[in-house]
């Protein structure tokens, strides 16, 4: 129990889905607890800047599409009228909600939430900040989990509000007519998405040959099929290096894409290369916690800085920045500090790419096997031989898995298309339990079901497939 008012056995800073489940795993487990949050609201930038209010207007977005392609099927609807406002209205509600799921689940807990912006003063010591002034709390154990913020490029004007972070975009405070996206990552395509779908003509530019440089090029290929018909430009190869303002508050963009100068004007820049961790200001070279070369915090298996008293989860760890990675840490870091065996071994951390059609991955993928010289066989079943993705409108999409050749353990799953996200849990799971070719093939699925191609797949390794024919190799 705490000793003083202000003595906790554990503290944690920031409440996103790590933070949260920390602190409510450690109260769990008999400590006493604070939880501290330098916004008004708990839930961090997942829950009021991220990934739930992202997803509900993605929701949006599909059924705009949906409504589109049942033309071609022989049902029209008249053109969706766009109500900023409600939709507004709408996507706070749903963040409003969760905010007080987690506060009346932080009061039962009797989890003691701080306002304010939290600074090492010592191993035992930390000052919060607040409007009020500084609180002083002690502590035997520290848990840090203050995520990440939008990284910026350092050639753009300062301060104008027609250069967006995906926190301003996710605001909806108008949909431009023309609209730049630079980076062709998740958070970029995800919202690249939304604002297609609600009518913005969108431009992405990405540096690299690839769109979502991290997943295999053969699944991103599908995607990129689609996506270049619906948005005005996909630019490969290509950096801006140059953004000015233009008259009647429009941008001008040179865009240098493969060594050709490219000029253009947008009505608003949404900056999406990638994300960085939050550490400045807490103090942590005063209290000599150790950190990388890109300023993420150290941590081993258990969630343990360099110091013995002081964790580290989530965003502030390192890649993969997702929040299932960092609720998963946020256990692990409590259970340590209760006593109990605990430390992160998973298997794999899937990562899901919430598009038109979604891109999900779990395990290994073809570009890690061949980056690390790892022996794998692959298998896939195209979509276009799934009576649901037929019946839905949805063909375009596979499902890929890959072998290890001695074994036929599986190691890796990549799926793109329809609800792509829902179903990478089933091959996760088969991951995590070392499940084999004929595991995946023998397990009877529903049928007529998405979740049918991961057997498919798996028949198409073990060679008994009968959805698609495939002639038998030369002996």
């Amino acid at each position: 129990m705490a000793k003083l008012k202000n003595h906790f056995e554990v503290i944690v800073i920031g409440s996103g889905p790590g933070g949260y489940t920390a602190a409510f795993r450690a109260a769990d487990l008999g400590k006493s607890v604070a939880l501290i949050e330098k916004d008004e609201t708990l839930g961090g930038v997942c829950l009021n800047r991220g990934c739930i209010p992202s997803k509900a207007l993605l929701h949006i977005s599909g059924v705009i599409e949906e409504a589109k392609e049942l033309k071609q099927k022989g049902v029209q609807f008249n053109s969706p009228k766009i109500d900023l406002a409600q939709i507004k209205t709408w996507k706070n509600e749903v963040v409003g909600k969760l905010n007080e799921g987690i506060s009346k689940m932080a009061k039962s807990r009797k989890v003691q939430v701080f306002n304010g912006v939290a600074a090492f003063k010592s191993d035992n010591e930390l000052s919060i900040k607040n409007k009020t002034g500084n609180d002083i709390l002690f502590f035997d154990n520290a848990i840090i989990a203050t995520g990440s913020k939008s990284a910026m490029l350092p050639n753009l004007p300062e301060k104008n509000p027609l250069i967006m972070t995906s926190t301003e975009a996710l605001k909806l405070k108008s949909i431009p007519k023309t609209l730049l996206i630079i980076g062709g990552g998740y958070i970029g395509l995800e919202m690249a998405t939304i604002y297609n779908s609600l009518g913005s003509q969108v431009t992405v530019v990405e540096m690299l040959d690839s769109l979502l440089p991290g997943a295999d090029k053969d699944m991103v290929r599908l995607l990129q099929f689609k996506l270049k018909k619906e948005f005005a430009g996909i630019l490969l190869k290509s950096k801006v290096i140059e953004v000015v303002p233009a008259k009647s508050n429009f941008l001008s963009v040179k865009i240098d894409s493969n060594r050709k100068i490219v000029e253009q004007v947008f009505e608003k820049v949404l900056v999406a290369i990638g994300r960085k961790p939050n550490v400045e200001n807490l103090g942590l070279s005063k209290i000599g916690v150790k950190l990388t070369t890109r300023n993420f915090i150290k941590v081993d298996s258990k969630q343990k800085t360099n110091l013995a008293n002081i964790y580290a989860i989530g965003d502030v760890t390192g890649e993969p920045m997702l929040a299932h990675k960092a609720t998963h840490e946020g256990k692990i870091a409590a259970e340590v500090i209760a006593g109990l065996p605990a430390e992160f071994d998973a298997k794999t951390i899937p990562a899901v790419i919430f598009t038109n059609p979604e891109l999900a991955w779990a395990g290994l993928t073809e570009n890690e096997a061949q980056e690390k010289n790892i022996e794998y066989a692959r298998a896939e079943f195209p979509w276009g031989a799934s009576g649901k993705a037929l019946a839905l409108g949805q063909s375009i999409g596979k499902t890929k898995l890959l072998f290890a050749p001695d074994t036929k353990k599986l190691l890796g799953a990549a799926i793109v298309g329809i609800r792509a996200g829902d179903i990478i849990s089933e091959a996760a799971l088969a991951i995590e339990m070392g499940a084999d070719a004929e595991d995946l093939a023998l397990t009877i699925h529903p049928h007529p079901t998405l979740s049918e191609t991961l057997p498919n797949a798996a028949e198409v390794f073990t060679g008994t497939v009968t959805d698609l024919y495939i002639p038998p190799k030369n002996k």
